[in-house]
């Protein structure tokens, strides 16, 4: 997965850890971006992203992994390690404690892998018709009651629903759904091959005919956006329990 020629962003489908090789500099940051993207998207689960064999041109293009890393946090079944061995001599990088966490060697960072397993998630890859929103709602359906939360189902079909209907009204192009569960919470995300972005601008007005669908997904979901990818976009959102549990009190 090369990147330009100052940093490539070598990786497999085989393997959990991406490679970074070369020199990344504040100017190679977008594409390494975009490549770390797409991969996480590629390979539900956490990946290692080893930078034993990049130069680092300072802090602001260290930062790139920090920013994939808060990203990818609310797409379901996606997460961001750090391999860096430190080097001798050289002063320890100044870490942000919001930002990836970070492992000194490959046995720990595996280790981090192992301790923090990827339990659960479903897929299913479908065109841009209006039967996707359907064969979407069994995909959420089906996972909510597998994991034990029975009572997303219901908002989070409305949220599905409204997202697939986006993709067939707006992007026109092949799509695929993904939903996981962790920590309590769903995440649900629907990838697209469209770059256009969905825009929220507050309630529609009552004598509006459409317009409704982002805001029915902004209430019964505690967060949601939308990623940018090189070739179309992540609109994702979270969905809890507890918020459920207490709309319907």
């Amino acid at each position: 997965m090369p990147t330009d020629v100052r940093c490539l962003v070598e990786a497999d489908e085989s393997s959990a850890i991406v490679r970074l090789t070369g020199v990344l500099d504040p100017a190679g940051t977008a594409p390494v971006r975009d490549a770390l993207l797409a991969r996480l998207w590629q390979r539900p689960g956490p990946v290692i992203v080893d930078l034993s064999g990049v130069r680092i041109v300072g802090p602001r293009a260290r930062a790139v992994l920090d920013e994939v890393h808060r990203t990818v946090a609310d797409w379901p079944a996606a997460g961001l390690l750090v391999l860096d061995p430190p080097v001798p001599g050289a002063p320890d990088p100044a870490l942000d404690p919001d930002g990836a966490p970070v492992y000194p060697s490959l046995d720990e960072a595996q280790a981090a892998l192992v301790d923090a397993p990827l339990a659960a998630v479903l897929n299913a890859d479908l065109p841009a018709v209006v039967a996707a929103a359907r064969e979407a709602r069994a995909l959420l359906t089906d996972g909510c009651g597998r994991w034990g939360v029975p009572d997303l189902a219901e908002p989070a079909c409305i949220a599905v629903t409204e997202m697939v209907n986006n993709v067939v009204a707006h992007a026109g192009t092949p799509m695929t759904v993904r939903v996981a569960p962790r920590d309590g919470a769903l995440h649900l995300a629907v990838r697209d091959h469209s770059a256009r972005r969905p825009a929220y601008a507050g309630p529609a007005p009552l004598n509006s005919a459409g317009g409704r669908g982002l805001l029915l997904i902004d209430t019964v979901a505690r967060r949601w956006g939308s990623t940018p990818l090189p070739d179309g976009k992540v609109v994702w959102c979270v969905l809890h329990a507890e918020d459920e549990a207490a709309f319907r009190s």
